[in-house]
């Protein structure tokens, strides 16, 4: 390796490295965040796991084979979340406590960096930073909903270290382990208090606070069997994510031994496979059509329990503290267009429909989830032969979100405090790329549609 291209390896990485540390309070407004490219929400991620930009190798790492040289890409998406409460039913509402909660959402800035080098003509190294699950809501603890929702927040950083092999001008396949670091902070009003008391009082909270690791790969491959047709296959693997840290109660009476166990405790949240499918297909040399297809194993999570470090379940007086996410599966469908209006200037579009894990049999306000619609516009421009820019914007109606946390409802979360109501939600985002190529580019072979020159 080249000084030169030693110097460039270095920059590339420092650039993605700083956007990371400077972001470091940024969070997400969902558990899972699919804002990981300018370039695919511009339409909808369709067709994203069959390439087009470098980001796609968030998806699938095989897709690095199409950019040539050494390359980087840093993204940064405002996610504008807006969720509105309404109860109908509450057994807090005897105390007076407000029926409504304002926009839960909290906004928020999610980065994103890649980088690729190619080896030799066959053989590509690359690494991804993103952040691919996180939560920030909040609520007053004044509102009748303070027993299933307060403050919560889950950052993931993930570090994705890959490389991508072409076999031939039609298969290409590609590896990644992944490497993620999680820091979590819930916390839930309790339904009593010290003297063991229904009364919902202010201030009465439980709090779990940690960090942790958890690891796990990616791959996938990507087929071109026409110089207008790719599709590509990627999948992420599941990780169960670990957390280590503190169990704070309020103190005496049955919040203390050995009829609760403050201190010290851990969980795991098993995090879903994300298989995506997508395929790109080039119509003329001015128009494209996109599709992807993706399932999200998050049937997998389950209930978490929160356990002592002898493995014992950690307890509030003497009730265990569980986390019974109990989601069904996750699926998502997007169709897209392109089309390059000049050689500098491309513009595209997407509507996509997302079925949501979370179900009316186990939402919560902390995550009230449905079905969701979206539409997104973007553009990328071509600054210099070196520098291009990516920008999207996607509007997100959610589907009427109704909530029953009761005795008769089934709802796992239940804790003897009826809540019963619904939430009015709906995001916007708004997200721009950088892309960057660090050598210089060879002069323009013709390669196919979905070869970078």
């Amino acid at each position: 390796m080249t000084s030169r291209r030693v110097k460039a390896l270095l920059l590339a990485c420092t650039g993605i490295g700083a956007l990371c540390v400077t972001s470091i309070d940024a969070n997400a407004g969902g558990f899972a965040v699919r804002e990981q490219s300018a370039y695919g929400q511009g339409s909808s991620f369709a067709g994203v796991a069959a390439g087009g930009a470098l980001s796609s190798m968030f998806w699938n790492p095989a897709t690095m084979t199409q950019f040539q040289g050494i390359q980087s890409e840093s993204v940064l998406s405002g996610i504008i979340p807006d969720a509105k409460h309404t109860a109908t039913t509450s057994t807090l509402s005897v105390f007076g406590f407000p029926t409504t909660a304002g926009d839960s959402g909290v906004d928020a800035l999610v980065p994103a960096g890649y980088f690729s080098y190619q080896i030799n003509p066959n053989l590509w190294l690359g690494m991804s930073i993103t952040a691919p699950f996180g939560l920030s809501v909040s609520f007053p603890d004044n509102w009748v909903g303070r027993t299933y929702a307060a403050n919560t927040t889950l950052k993931t950083y993930n570090a994705t270290p890959s490389i991508a092999y072409q076999i031939n001008n039609m298969i290409s396949v590609g590896f990644g382990v992944q490497i993620q670091y999680a820091k979590a902070d819930l916390s839930t009003g309790l339904p009593i208090n010290a003297a063991g008391v229904v009364t919902g009082g202010l201030g009465n909270q439980l709090n779990i606070t940690g960090n942790g690791w958890g690891y796990g790969v990616t791959a996938g491959v990507t087929l071109t069997p026409t110089p207008t047709t790719s599709i590509g296959l990627g999948w992420r693997s599941a990780i169960n994510q670990k957390i280590s840290g503190t169990l704070t109660l309020p103190p005496g009476g049955v919040f203390a031994a050995p009829f609760s166990t403050p201190g010290s405790v851990n969980t795991t949240l098993n995090l879903p496979d994300i298989v995506s499918l997508g395929i790109r297909q080039r119509l003329t040399p001015q128009w494209m059509l996109m599709g992807t297809i993706e399932w999200s194993n998050w049937s997998r999570i389950g209930t978490a329990t929160v356990s002592q470090p002898s493995g014992a379940p950690a307890l509030a007086a003497t009730t265990a503290i569980t986390l019974p996410f109990q989601y069904k599966d996750g699926w998502f469908y997007s169709l897209g267009a392109e089309y390059q209006w000049n050689p500098q200037l491309a513009l595209r579009a997407g509507v996509a429909f997302e079925k949501s894990p979370i179900t009316d049999q186990v939402r919560t306000p902390r995550l009230p989830d449905n079905d969701r619609t979206w539409l997104s516009i973007g553009a990328s421009y071509q600054m210099t032969p070196k520098l291009g820019l990516d920008i999207a914007y996607s509007h997100i109606w959610v589907k009427n979100t109704p909530i029953n946390i009761s005795a008769g409802s089934g709802n796992p979360w239940f804790n003897g405090i009826t809540y019963i109501g619904s939430v009015d939600s709906r995001v916007d985002i708004i997200t721009v790329g950088l892309k960057y190529r660090w050598d210089d580019p060879a002069p323009p072979a013709k390669v196919g549609f979905f070869k970078a020159k």
